[in-house]
């Protein structure tokens, strides 16, 4: 008898400590409890630290308070000037209320998952190709917008959203340089003209200089020469002026024999006229010539 009551003792010892370890429940600091007694929602939120519950009757929720970061996969969408692009982002988000999160849907990472799956293609189809490039903080606040009006009813709410890649496909990103190339060679083009510019004017304000005083040509002059000479070549080119070459021609006397006077010119003679006889023709015929232009004298009208 006193065997058969050790033995009772012993299983309901054993069966207590059973019930014990499967009622007790140990919640950690960044996790809130959400228990359902027959899969209604019990009480309120259980804290972190030791609880229990009744076993089979209760069933006990941890749900995750901390921030959790979630890559969103690549996706393929048309931006608003017609270029395929190929974008994938990162979300950051954390529950806010652990009620929520349970009870009002299945299960909110799937959801948040697939929330900025097609937020991200809609944002993409909303936005050129210049904007996704250089203004993606505006891009990233318009999706974090996006996505955290329906998250707020789920019990979590948005932290931040980032666009981590930009795939261009491979013709686009050559355009891309061409344009980029021709863009540095034309303000390539615009510095050397402005260069030239500046140059040309102080050239002229020098030239000006110069005029005043001719000395400081031939001091230019030999300033060239000695920035030549300093390089060690073995040609010097110097220019001479010409004015000096002037001044030995005229000072050089000319050599007998080789200069040779300049004929003269006759002036052109008019041309002749005949002129017919008056009254009679000449003896044997022939008439007599006057030069045209000149006055008949009266011994040329006696003649005729």
């Amino acid at each position: 008898m006193g065997r058969e009551l050790l033995i009772v003792l012993v299983l309901m010892c054993t069966a207590g400590l059973m019930s014990l370890a499967a009622a007790a429940r140990v919640i950690r600091q960044y996790e809130r409890g959400v228990v359902l007694r027959f899969g209604r929602l019990r009480g309120q939120v259980r804290g972190p630290g030791f609880t229990m519950i009744i076993p089979i009757v209760d069933r006990l929720h941890k749900v995750n308070m901390q921030i959790v970061t979630m890559p969103v996969p690549a996706q393929d969408g048309i931006t608003r000037d017609n270029v395929t692009v190929r974008v994938d982002a990162v979300i950051y988000f954390k529950v806010v209320d652990p009620v929520d999160a349970i009870i009002r849907v299945e299960d909110y990472r799937f959801a948040v998952s697939q929330m900025a799956q097609t937020s991200l293609r809609s944002i993409l189809g909303k936005s050129d190709l210049d904007e996704l490039l250089s203004n993606r903080e505006k891009l990233n606040q318009g999706l974090e917008l996006m996505m955290d009006s329906p998250a707020v009813e789920w019990g979590v709410t948005i932290d931040r959203v980032e666009i981590k890649d930009v795939s261009l496909p491979e013709t686009m990103k050559r355009s891309m340089a061409r344009q980029a190339e021709a863009d540095r060679e034309r303000r390539a083009r615009i510095i050397n003209a402005d260069a030239e510019l500046q140059a040309s004017k102080k050239l002229a304000e020098a030239a000006t200089v110069m005029s005043d005083q001719p000395a400081a040509l031939q001091l230019r002059l030999l300033q060239t020469v000695v920035a030549v000479a300093a390089e060690k070549n073995s040609t010097l080119v110097l220019p001479f002026p010409v004015e000096l070459l002037r001044f030995l021609e005229r000072a050089t006397p000319p050599q007998s024999g080789t200069s040779k006077a300049p004929s003269a010119v006759m002036p052109p003679q008019p041309p002749t006229a005949d002129v017919p006889a008056l009254g009679s023709s000449a003896p044997n015929g022939a008439s007599h010539t006057v030069p045209f232009g000149q006055p008949v004298s009266t011994a040329d009208r006696r003649a005729a």
